[in-house]
């Protein structure tokens, strides 16, 4: 009987999550109700409010589903010794690929995201911290095996990061980058320069 509970608990979520994705991305946000994501998933309003206390829930609740699907995805495709920024470059086109599937959604999710409202800024700031745990543990490894300095602050650097991802999303949505090679080819040309520096190399010389 438990487990028919437990089955009944994991399909009404994923109804309510499914029509927060087609209607966020068709109607936007602000003009959704929540008696209108009750009716798309076939549900009552109060079950809606006994999953998540507000829509602001619900979209960070896609935050922390893609936050699991990257742990499993690197774990799945990029082998543990691969090149930092083999993986900086599969997370972030993984991200962009989840973010993007509906545009009008992936806006939405993204300005919840950078930009929560009060109601939600501390589930924000949980899900901004593993997300932020993701990438320390992930650039130690890579100080471990000689591919990044030991002196940065990783924390920062996670940021700098993701600033530049954040960059390339923009210009996708602005269409400066028009297709998804494209985004990667930027993605790659940014974490090149950012991981090598760019301030010119001193010559072998040791001439000023």
């Amino acid at each position: 009987m438990s487990g028919l509970r437990e089955q009944k608990k994991k399909q009404n979520r994923a109804a309510i999550m499914e029509a927060a994705f087609v209607l966020f991305g068709e109607r936007g946000y602000e003009n959704t109700s929540v008696a209108d994501l009750a009716a798309t998933a076939g549900i009552g309003k109060g079950t809606v409010y006994s999953y998540f206390r507000s829509k602001g829930e619900i979209l960070l609740a896609f935050c922390e589903d893609e936050l699991t699907c990257l742990h499993l995805e690197l774990q799945r495709t990029v082998p543990t010794d691969a090149p930092l920024e083999e993986k900086l470059l599969h997370i972030f086109m993984y991200e962009f690929r989840y973010v993007t599937k509906n545009k009008g959604f992936g806006r939405t999710l993204m300005r919840e995201l950078i930009f929560p409202k009060e109601l939600t800024t501390e589930k924000s700031r949980q899900i901004e911290e593993q997300f932020i745990q993701f990438f320390v543990i992930m650039f130690t490894e890579a100080q471990e095996r000689g591919q990044l300095r030991r002196d940065i602050d990783l924390t920062l650097t996670c940021g700098h990061f993701y600033a530049l991802y954040l960059m390339s999303l923009s210009a996708w949505y602005s269409g400066r980058l028009p297709g998804e090679e494209d985004v990667r080819a930027a993605l790659q040309v940014m974490f090149r320069q950012a991981l090598s520096g760019l301030q010119p190399q001193k010559s072998s010389s040791n001439q000023p």
